[in-house]
């Protein structure tokens, strides 16, 4: 990244007070950028967002629903960005087993009004959709997904994000490029990181046991994931937004930012790494049936590696460190915004 690029560039953030929200914006703040948040309250009593203290270093913060096309617009209006970044979203998979509607609603209707309302107001010249790793078909397969490979999705959650996909493409190739507006979709892997308390996530739901004293039940210890740490995916998007602005329609596509194969790690293996670590962790398999999610799932990033540059810094170890520094400081009650400074700044000079 180019830290000059962004002094005084305004950002239009959606998902501002959820968790990968919360971080780009802490660092947009900290490249200098406005940044200006649209999102729904946040998701949990224990929040990023609060505990950080994020409201002080945005030039704006709207509280508002993307399904909301009247008042998402008027909002990007205010802002007149330079950049979008949409992250709202409901991210959880066992949570579109029983809200579907409103999953599709949010991840399909709500991208389509973000990109509506660029085209309507004009201002911006590169946005960055955030998906997810799962709006590929998972075959079960051993390799890794690259950006070609065919967009599915068995449960709701995933299959919303494939259509958010196809939808972005299409505006993408009616409206956007020739209104000089360059749009890119981006899928992470499972990102971990402090300041994370939504539900049904093995970290997230690990620190919760923890504190409480309790046994982890887990679904899936087989399961592997690409685990990484959530500012890996996020310097992608920014170094990518960067690119947009700068090189246009050369990036206008989709890109991949997962991390190296030998970090793509089982549920297990990560539970057990965290109980070596902290006396008094331990972990059970839930008994109960649980519903369908993929059981092996990693990406390949040699695109963003070979036409961005981009490569992870932290490898999973370092990531899981860092996951658990943060939040034993934040029990400490230490200065949070001061911490996740920090530790972006760490980040970058890894």
């Amino acid at each position: 990244m180019n830290p000059s690029f962004w002094k005084g560039k305004t950002v239009f953030l959606t998902g501002h007070t959820g968790f990968k929200g919360g971080w780009i914006a802490h660092w947009c703040y900290e490249l200098g950028a406005s940044v200006h948040g649209y999102s729904l309250e946040p998701p949990t009593q224990s929040n990023f967002f609060s505990e950080t203290q994020l409201q002080k270093r945005l030039a704006h913060s709207s509280i508002g629903d993307i399904r909301d096309l009247t008042a998402l617009t008027s909002a990007l209006k205010q802002a007149k960005p330079d950049i979008i970044i949409h992250m709202a979203a409901q991210p959880l998979v066992r949570e579109s087993y029983n809200t579907p509607v409103e999953t599709f609603a949010a991840n399909v209707t709500g991208t389509v009004n973000v990109l509506e309302a660029a085209r309507q107001v004009g201002t911006a010249k590169a946005i960055v959709n955030i998906t997810t790793d799962k709006c590929y078909e998972n075959k079960e397969w051993l390799w890794p997904y690259r950006e070609n490979d065919r967009l599915g999705g068995h449960d709701p959650y995933s299959a919303s994000k494939a259509c958010a996909e196809i939808a972005a493409a299409a505006y993408r190739n009616s409206f956007l490029a020739g209104a000089n507006i360059h749009l890119a979709s981006v899928r992470a892997g499972n990102v971990i990181g402090g300041g994370d308390w939504a539900t049904d996530r093995l970290i997230p739901d690990f620190l919760r046991a923890l504190d409480a004293g309790e046994t982890l039940k887990i679904r899936s210890p087989n399961a592997i994931r690409p685990w990484q740490h959530v500012l890996e995916p996020l310097s992608g998007y920014l170094l990518l937004a960067e690119k947009l602005y700068e090189g246009g329609e050369t990036f206008a596509e989709a890109w991949n930012f997962g991390p190296n194969d030998e970090d793509a790690k089982s549920v297990g293996w990560i539970v057990e790494k965290l109980c070596a670590q902290i006396p008094g962790a331990r972990w059970e398999t839930e008994s109960a049936k649980q519903p369908h999610e993929a059981g092996l799932l990693k990406l390949d990033s040699s695109k963003a590696k070979a036409k961005l540059g981009w490569a992870p810094r932290w490898n999973l170890e370092a990531a899981l460190r860092k996951t658990t520094e943060w939040h034993q400081a934040w029990r400490n009650r230490e200065d949070m915004a001061v911490i996740t400074t920090q530790q972006i700044q760490a980040y970058v000079n890894s």
